[in-house]
């Protein structure tokens, strides 16, 4: 089962003429999810051909103009499209609002149901039938929230060899124990999945974190992540501005892609202030600390395999 990771935008504040505002969207097999819809969203989701009336949910951080401006003109262009699933839209307090007034006062033709679900706290907050997307909060200058979407543990691999061994005609009775169920062998005997199948193995993980101090709970949260796509505002010279804005400096970053044993850190939501040569030492900064540190770019891909 494929997935990967779209950049839609890779920009905080303003939008520039390469860099759309932060926009992430994921592709798994036929479900997409999107996580945050910045200015630009739509022009992304386009020049990558992907099929966004496919969108089974967006997942909000905050209410932040950078944040959520894509978000209306998606909502309009899906009603374009016969659509017969619900679009569920998962943010902060008033995220409910912003979605009501925005349809209010642009008078939306919505044909298709919206669901929004403001988050009251940390926990699981979509599931799927075997993933599921947590939610957990953050320190910016409003609620904000991050994301973690992680797929279920998977049986072990499954040896033929040695269901044959045990009486097991190849066939109904192999799907069975390939998905956690015993089964009876042409003698009778009980044969259960543990006789014919290696040790679980885990699913994958994918973390979004952006807008927030820097704080350790952090790590806790998107530990062992494959992807871990996170803000890296600020060089480490502008440390005393990103507390004071409740960002993070690149440096920041990594340190808590060190601690969480990521597997990659994919840098996001620069300040405008720094051109694509600048974010050479948002890079250069990151890597000393983190070396599988990566710096987004719009339209950039991320396959994210099994381990």
């Amino acid at each position: 089962m494929n997935l990967e990771a779209f950049i839609l935008g890779c920009g905080g504040t303003m939008p520039l003429p390469n860099r759309h505002l932060t926009s992430v969207l994921l592709r798994r097999e036929g479900d997409l999810f999107l996580f945050d819809g910045g200015e630009g969203t739509q022009v992304s989701l386009r020049r990558l051909n992907l099929r966004w009336k496919k969108i089974s949910a967006i997942f909000v951080s905050h209410t932040h103009a950078d944040h959520v401006t894509g978000i209306p003109g998606l909502l309009m262009l899906s009603s374009q499209v016969d659509r017969d699933d619900p679009l569920y839209i998962i943010g902060p307090p008033r995220i409910l609002e912003y979605i009501d007034e925005s349809r209010r006062v642009l008078d939306m033709y919505i044909n298709y149901e919206i669901v929004v679900q403001e988050i009251a706290g940390p926990g699981v907050v979509y599931r799927g039938e075997d993933f599921q997307v947590r939610a957990f909060p953050l320190r910016h200058t409003k609620p904000c929230y991050g994301y973690t979407l992680e797929e279920d543990v998977r049986p072990g691999e499954f040896y033929p060899e040695r269901a044959e061994a045990l009486g097991v005609p190849r066939g109904p009775l192999w799907s069975k124990l390939q998905s956690g169920q015993s089964v009876e062998s042409a003698d009778g005997t009980l044969v259960r999945p543990g006789d014919v199948l290696g040790e679980a193995r885990p699913g994958r993980k994918f973390s979004f974190v952006t807008d927030t101090l820097g704080f350790p709970a952090i790590a806790g949260e998107v530990a062992d992540s494959d992807l871990f796509v996170c803000e890296g505002m600020f060089c480490r010279d502008l440390v005393d501005s990103a507390q004071e804005k409740r960002h993070m400096t690149s440096e920041q970053a990594a340190r808590i892609a060190a601690a969480a044993k990521v597997k990659k850190l994919a840098l996001i939501h620069y300040s405008p202030r720094y051109t694509d040569y600048d974010l050479k030492q948002l890079l250069r900064e990151a890597q000393d600390i983190f070396p599988g540190t990566v710096l987004t770019r719009d339209r950039m891909i991320f396959p994210i395999e099994y381990r």
